[in-house]
């Protein structure tokens, strides 16, 4: 699986909310040292990550984890596949074959799955 230090991950749309997801799998991943970037609806921030506004410029995204229903996920088609991840992990209530089928044609890696299971499981 590699190391997780080198799995910069883009947690996309991240919440200050602890009983969101996105705030759980924020701290989850920084406890595993995997470097975050959190990419939220306003400036926030969990612990030491502070969130991103926007669509910002990120280098050498490896996952991005996604925290947005379908719906609202169209504005960020664009964005996404510009990032250029090696991976977007849909989360639960997040799939979404439009997506999915995006993705695939530009050759990146897409997997439904639970980002704190696969962490939990040591298999991020």
């Amino acid at each position: 699986m590699g190391e997780l230090k080198d799995k910069k991950t883009v947690v996309l749309i991240a919440s200050p909310k602890e009983d969101r997801y996105s705030n759980m799998a924020v701290k989850l991943l920084r406890e595993n040292q995997v470097p975050v970037v959190a990419i939220g609806r306003r400036e926030g921030r969990i612990g030491d990550v502070e969130f991103l506004v926007g669509n910002p410029i990120i280098q050498d995204v490896h996952t991005l984890t996604l925290y947005l229903n379908p719906f609202n996920q169209k504005s960020f088609y664009e964005y996404i596949i510009s990032l250029r991840p090696k991976r977007v992990v849909f989360n639960p209530g997040t799939e979404n074959h439009e997506l999915q089928a995006a993705l695939t044609e530009n050759d990146i890696f897409w997997e439904e799955a639970c980002t704190l299971v696969l962490l939990r499981t040591k298999q991020y």
